[in-house]
């Protein structure tokens, strides 16, 4: 199975647990003598075997994940640097947004703002991690295809 695989198999399980876990609150009490409409056992014994399943594909994903080098980096690496980079381009983007906000002054006596940053190198400096940002992107999304599961 491809590390491609393996993570499209992580989300499903982890869809499955979460909706156990609907389930379960679904049927965590009844009007006295009534009787669950599933057997809330029943739905724990899925869950605890979807919990190890899933435990189980996170220990093989991530023990891919430190075994596979590209360019001389883990994958991991390139996850924190992946997850890294669009944190910044976050911050970034919120930023450049509010520095290029224009406040109209009715009269040359109202307060003049003015952005603290130069907000077009600072735009070409956010353009250059998002190309760096897709590019990484890319090149993680072959080598999941690529990269068998351990």
């Amino acid at each position: 199975m491809s590390l491609a695989e393996a993570l499209q198999m992580r989300a499903d399980i982890k869809t499955r647990i979460s909706q156990l876990h609907s389930r379960l609150n679904d049927n965590a009490k009844v009007q006295e003598g009534e009787t669950p409409a599933e057997d809330p056992l029943r739905l724990i014994e899925l869950l605890n075997a979807e919990c190890s399943a899933y435990e189980e594909l996170i220990r093989r994903i991530n023990l891919t994940n430190a075994a596979t080098v590209f360019e001389g980096e883990t994958l991991t690496a390139l996850l924190a640097r992946r997850d890294t980079l669009s944190l910044e381009l976050s911050i970034f983007r919120d930023f450049l947004q509010q520095a290029s906000q224009r406040i109209d002054r009715y009269s040359k006596t109202e307060i003049k703002i003015l952005p603290t940053v130069d907000v077009t190198a600072m735009q070409k400096t956010v353009d250059a991690k998002s190309k760096e940002l897709r590019q990484l992107d890319a090149a993680i999304q072959k080598l999941n295809w690529n990269t068998m599961l351990i």
